[in-house]
């Protein structure tokens, strides 16, 4: 299915449907997103700064190490009250492998998405919903691409325990060159004191012809106002005998 049908049938089943946007809130960080939608006539610019992750394995009997960092970045826009227009850009990377005492280094740029986000109301206080129609471009460098592009629908549902506690889980269900994949991703999201909170998650993913993957992810958030947050994130790879870590930096503004 291409990108254009895949959006176009987001849009359609959107302006069927009796809906209302949740309060807005940021998507970083975190593998998941929030249900939130950003206000018409507005932008919302979401940073790495950067995003990197570590990997450690065994290649031919030897020990490898790959150091990588990227300056992932979406832009959010307001279409109507519960719609939004979503542009996204992995951004520049850069590579670093070591092997039996020797390095090689890379850099280059990532892959570009777009993706329509539609929030649907639940007549419910507590109970939020959106859903997101995706399309990641292969166009980034050798390796820093996902070289096949990727469709995807995914959807959020978040539940606001209390003024302290939210919890919510994120489907995303993807096509890649004809191979399908989901991933499942339960948060707990929790107010620690004033402007800052934190997130716990756990993510789950199973590919076609793959084994199953596990990831556990954790990090704090720094409200500067209700404009400008601030982020940081560590997350761990549970599944093989690879070494396997992740973590990052970001900020976001609402214009």
């Amino acid at each position: 299915m291409s990108a254009v049908k895949i959006v176009g049938f987001i849009v359609a089943a959107g302006f069927s449907m009796n809906t209302m946007a949740a309060e807005f809130s940021f998507d970083r960080p975190g593998t998941g997103f929030g249900t939130g939608i950003t206000p018409v006539g507005q932008l919302a610019w979401e940073q790495g700064l950067p995003s990197v992750s570590y990997n450690e394995s065994t290649v031919e009997g030897e020990k490898q190490k790959t150091v990588t960092l990227n300056a992932d970045m979406l832009l959010r826009t307001g279409l109507a009250k519960d719609l939004e227009l979503q542009l996204g850009w992995q951004g520049p990377a850069w590579s670093k492998v070591k092997r039996a005492g020797q390095s090689v280094e890379e850099d280059g740029l990532g892959d570009v998405s777009i993706g329509v986000k539609k929030a649907i109301d639940l007549d419910d206080d507590k109970l939020s919903m959106a859903i997101l129609a995706e399309a990641i471009f292969a166009t980034g460098n050798e390796n820093f691409s996902n070289h096949d592009d990727i469709y995807s629908l995914s959807s959020a549902v978040a539940y606001a325990a209390s003024d302290l506690i939210t919890t919510s889980i994120t489907m995303r269900y993807e096509a890649q060159n004809s191979n399908w994949a989901v991933t499942a991703v339960p948060t707990i999201e929790y107010k620690i004191a004033d402007k800052w909170s934190g997130f716990s998650e756990l993510v789950y993913r199973k590919a076609e012809s793959e084994d199953y993957e596990y990831s556990l992810g954790s990090g704090v958030i720094y409200a500067l106002n209700n404009r400008v947050q601030m982020d940081a994130s560590v997350g761990v790879d549970l599944n093989g005998k690879d070494k396997s870590y992740q973590s990052g930096l970001g900020i976001s503004f609402l214009f």
